[in-house]
């Protein structure tokens, strides 16, 4: 069992930066494909950016080039960096692991960003 707990989330103008971080329990860390989820409302809930347990990364086209996601295997923490934020990015970000077919899911942090 895998738990998962987002901190960060918060509100900032438009062009700012926040980062948020999600902590998680469990001795499997470094075997777990990590990633950062976003539903804004009305909108169905995407991906926005994945790193494997070897460290690769992936990212929505939405967010390349401002997002960057990260690991630190000894804190068992995901990163992600978030810069040049815009309106669009407001959502509920939820942070989520797998290994093997399971799936874990935190509760989600609100990311406001203002005009």
């Amino acid at each position: 069992q895998v738990q998962l707990v987002e901190s960060g989330g918060g509100l900032v103008q438009s062009g700012g930066s926040l980062r948020l971080s999600c902590a998680a329990s469990g001795s499997i860390f470094r075997f777990l494909d990590l990633g950062w989820e976003r539903q804004a409302p009305g909108k169905q809930r995407e991906l926005v950016a994945i790193i494997t347990s070897g460290g690769s990364t992936n990212y929505a086209d939405s967010v390349k080039g401002r997002f960057t996601i990260s690991r630190d295997n000894a804190k068992k923490t995901v990163y992600l960096q978030m810069n040049s934020l815009k309106p669009e990015d407001t959502a509920v970000y939820y942070c989520y692991a797998k290994v093997g077919a399971a799936n874990y899911w935190g509760q989600g942090t609100q990311v406001t960003v203002s005009s």
